[in-house]
């Protein structure tokens, strides 16, 4: 077995161990990034660009379906063809991993190691029994693995997580996706508008992220007005059979139902992949989840020359987080012991549903309500939502009452990820409300719907008189 000196091993060449392993380099240190698997980000392959491309043909196929709402008759037999759509999904990821693996790839040789890295001490590894590797600190950005709850465990080569949605070269005729998280609900309804047909199954009653019960009840009146939801309802056993999958279920108190699908996909969460790296043998305190105590501002595991990056830290599992903790991880385990606390971006989080779904800042449910008010608006009357016939949703948005700013704010409603970003920029800003409502906003836009909510808001904080608004203006679009 060979031996590796670096300055810091990087487990993980995605985005995380990306980031780590350029912000090693830029302080002057010896990177090395092992990679077990395949290189490339998980965003880029199995996750968000190549759901966003099968979303927008999902709402290619939603346009032309509801053109009719705008008087424009849309010939009969139109059609979906569900290989030529997943066949420019796949061209188009193959497009963007590939652009990845080409910069990796590019990196110099030495910084570059292939196989399954296990702990054999604090800092040192066993990388797939042919190279021990030596380092002043390590960076864990190993990313996660789907979560698989019986009784699909037992048939896991017949179901599909995420992964598998973009290997397929054609639709399938019928689909289960077991869980109503972002995963379930992007892809589910993507399926749904492009023919398939859908049905959803939650434990629960809640879809999605939200905290904030009238959030949510909107959104599930919403989806439920169109889509197949199955809440409250247990799978009680999944059989293959040909042809497909037949489903056993039932919902609580109700009598047992079965069902055939072609396909079933299994989005019931995810969990940090740290499981196969021995980290017993580094000395750390592991809780329950086999977790290390981590800090998400110096993202060092208590106080050793070890660090968590990216969807392994199981914090906020984002692509833009990722890329935030490679870099604060890479810089602090090279200087390490001096490790520096780094300022963490204001929480910004969308899901590409239609209505979509973004949350910013602070949760309904991490809210303290007695400094807090809550200012609100329907999109269900809103003029501009109104003229693209996309009239629904409601946005929450949280103030603080000492400093007249918006703390954060929970969204369901048409175009939210531009909207979302506006929000996050004042929540980061911390700027008063009263400024904000003194910032130019066009007519008609989606926009005068966020304007209306911090109105909402200004009257309930009771402003003071240095935080009082210049904003009376009414438009038709509020």
């Amino acid at each position: 077995m060979r031996t590796k000196r670096v300055d810091v091993a990087v487990i993980g060449a995605g985005t995380a161990g990306m980031n780590a392993r350029r912000a090693v380099e830029k302080a002057g240190g010896r990177p090395l990034m092992i990679e077990s698997d395949q290189y490339g980000t998980m965003c880029a392959r199995v996750g968000c660009m190549p759901s966003k491309l099968l979303i927008a043909a999902a709402d290619a196929a939603h346009e032309v379906a509801t053109a009719g709402a705008f008087g424009i008759d849309v010939p009969d037999g139109w059609r979906v063809d569900g290989r030529a759509v997943m066949k420019r999904v796949r061209r188009l990821r193959d497009r963007f991993v590939g652009g990845v693996i080409r910069q990796i790839e590019a990196l110099p040789e030495e910084q570059l190691l292939r196989g399954h890295a296990r702990f054999t001490g604090p800092t040192t590894l066993n990388v797939g029994g042919h190279t021990l590797v030596e380092a002043r600190a390590v960076v864990i950005a190993t990313g996660s693995v789907p979560f698989i709850p019986p009784p699909f465990d037992s048939i896991r080569e017949h179901v599909m997580i995420n992964d598998d949605v973009f290997e397929l070269e054609d639709l399938p005729g019928s689909i289960a996706v077991v869980g109503t998280g972002i995963i379930g609900l992007e892809l589910g309804q993507a399926m749904h508008r492009l023919g398939v047909r859908t049905t959803f199954f939650a434990r629960a009653d809640r879809l999605g992220p939200f905290t904030d019960p009238e959030v949510q009840a909107v959104m599930r009146d919403t989806f439920a007005n169109g889509l197949d939801l199955r809440l409250h309802t247990n799978i009680l056993a999944a059989t293959v059979e040909d042809g497909g999958i037949r489903l056993r279920f039932a919902q609580t108190a109700g009598d047992e139902q079965e069902a055939m699908f072609d396909r079933v996909l299994v989005a019931t969460g995810r969990h940090p992949n740290v499981g196969g790296l021995d980290l017993t043998a580094t000395g750390l305190e592991l809780n329950e989840h086999g977790q290390p105590d981590w800090n998400p501002q110096t993202t060092q595991c208590g106080d050793a020359p070890i660090f968590l990056a990216g969807d392994a830290s199981s914090h906020i599992e984002l692509l833009h987080e990722a890329s935030d903790e490679g870099r604060i991880a890479g810089a602090n385990a090279v200087a390490y012991p001096d490790v520096a606390r780094h300022e963490r971006r204001t929480p910004l989080a969308i899901a590409f549903t239609d209505p979509q779904i973004a949350m910013v800042g602070r949760h309904y449910a991490q809210l303290q309500g007695e400094s807090i008010e809550i200012g609100a608006v329907s999109f269900a009357r809103q003029g501009r939502a109104t003229v693209m016939d996309r009239a629904a949703g409601l946005l929450r948005v949280y103030g603080d009452k000492e400093t007249c700013t918006v703390v954060g704010a929970e969204f369901f409603g048409p175009r939210a990820e531009h909207m979302a970003h506006l929000l996050a920029w004042i929540v980061q800003e911390r700027v008063p409300v009263t400024k904000v409502l003194e910032m130019p906003v066009y007519h008609p836009v989606l926009e005068e719907g966020m304007r209306t909510a911090l109105r909402d808001l200004a009257r309930k904080l009771k402003l003071a008189r240095q935080c009082r608004t210049e904003d009376f203006a009414v438009a038709a679009g509020d």
